[in-house]
């Protein structure tokens, strides 16, 4: 999922200064999770907007923000609203703004900072856990990406400033290579340590990222 963020008041009050009436768009999926963009969130925000003056038209929380088709038809069915608006506040990630972005003429705006693609935790708590680099080798690693884990990102092993097992870069923080190497060696197999690992490809990770699945496969 998408770890994001809320800005502050402050950066809101200054991002919406030329603005007095707004259309509050939240979402059901990621933001929701991180308690940015949830009903609660929306509910909350459209207080503090009408509490310095501006008007809130209307409000919704899509499913999924980022799904770009389902968005433009539950726009569609504000029209009225949302034409009322001066501009339309999203409680987003980066993807859902700009799903909003590409439906409607409007200006639109968003309310919170998109940090990682990350894995929960415990409730409240997130961390990265993907780089989406393209070239995934977590078969080889026993299901711990170096990539992303290692400070470094070192693909074959430690570096030299391993020492009692925690990273140079951050003491606190146990080195990835010795978790992976301790996974392997309970699996008993060798994995990434049986072979020199070649330099990451990063022509793999596109800019920007675009997958079509194949037709036969959506079917099955």
């Amino acid at each position: 999922m998408i770890i994001s963020t809320p800005k502050g008041r402050e950066e809101l009050e200054a991002l919406l200064k030329d603005y007095r009436s707004l259309f509050l768009i939240g979402c059901g999926a990621c933001a929701t999770v991180c308690k940015v963009g949830g009903e609660d969130e929306v509910f909350a925000t459209q207080e503090w907007l009408e509490e310095t003056g501006r008007e809130v038209v209307g409000s919704m929380i899509l499913e999924e923000a980022c799904h770009i088709m389902r968005s433009a038809r539950e726009l569609r069915r504000c029209k009225a609203q949302v034409e009322e608006a001066d501009a339309l506040l999203v409680l987003s990630c980066g993807a859902g703004v700009q799903s909003i972005s590409n439906c409607v003429e409007k200006r639109v705006l968003t309310g919170v900072n998109s940090l990682f693609l990350g894995n929960i935790r415990r409730f409240g708590e997130f961390e990265e856990k993907c780089s989406l680099c393209g070239e995934c080798i977590l078969n080889e690693t026993a299901g711990i990406c170096p990539v992303t884990n290692c400070a470094k990102g070192l693909l074959n092993g430690p570096c030299g400033g391993l020492e009692d097992g925690h990273c140079e870069v951050d003491e606190e923080r146990e080195c990835t290579w010795l978790k992976i190497h301790e996974r392997l060696e309970k699996q008993q197999r060798q994995g990434v340590f049986d072979r020199a690992v070649e330099a990451k490809d990063w022509s793999k990770k596109f800019r920007p990222g675009q997958h079509q699945l194949d037709k036969n496969e959506e079917k099955k």
